[in-house]
């Protein structure tokens, strides 16, 4: 049986043509950059990392890495849009066949705050290790100047269709509140911020030794704000 984590191995994930100049997906190259942009960024940081760094890292060529991404900026991006597909993909079968709207959001919370694990469904993504990417650094993909022009282009469109989906299931909990989309971007946002003080700065957050404190505290603030706003 498929677990909350794990997604069948037919599934293929598609990412806006826009974000790159060739696709990453359809040639070992590509998918070696790929790779090896991950693991450069999880073990340096998004500010540090470059193409001269990341063609010494996979054995390249700068101008080979040109030949797909326009620049870094772009990695990121589909780093982060593939990131969101995937986690989409994981809240559909996490909350198919499933009659309660409070058993489905249950779910997705579960799917949110659950640590990645390496699957091995996609060889050259270590799930893991892009989740720590997305936790750390996925708002340096839109906290941009060129944030509209993109938006516009539809490259951020995984994560609103993320939201828009779990949207829907606060508004069959509650058809009346006034915020869903709110609600659950800030609870996304506010999860990677947690999850990242708790690994960094724990003064920040709370940890309550025998629970997944994020996972408590997410699923009592949803309900808590669906059920008590009219």
């Amino acid at each position: 049986m498929t677990s909350i984590m794990e997604l069948p191995k037919n599934i293929l994930i598609q990412i806006n043509e826009r974000v790159y100049l060739k696709n990453p997906e359809e040639s070992q190259l590509g998918k070696k950059i790929i790779q090896g942009s991950i693991e450069l960024i999880d073990e340096i940081g998004f500010e540090q990392f470059n193409f001269k760094k990341l063609s010494t890292h996979i054995d390249s060529t700068e101008a080979s890495i040109y030949r797909y991404f326009e620049n870094k900026h772009k990695v990121l991006l589909y780093l982060t849009s593939w990131y969101w597909v995937w986690v989409e993909y994981r809240v559909i079968f996490a909350t198919a066949n499933i009659p309660s709207p409070i058993e489905r959001m249950n779910n997705a919370i579960d799917v949110l705050t659950t640590n990645a694990i390496y699957d091995h469904n996609s060889a050259h993504i270590d799930e893991a290790k892009l989740q720590r990417i997305v936790t750390s650094e996925s708002s340096k993909a839109y906290l941009t100047k060129e944030v509209d022009n993109e938006n516009r282009e539809g490259l951020f469109s995984g994560y609103k269709q993320l939201v828009g989906r779990i949207a829907e299931v606060a508004l069959e909990i509650n058809p009346s509140f006034p915020y869903p989309f709110m609600l659950i971007s800030t609870v996304i946002e506010g999860i990677h911020h947690q999850r990242y003080f708790a690994q960094h700065l724990p003064r920040l957050t709370n940890v309550v030794e025998g629970e997944d404190s994020i996972n408590v505290f997410y699923k009592k603030m949803i309900f808590s704000v669906l059920n008590n706003c009219n």
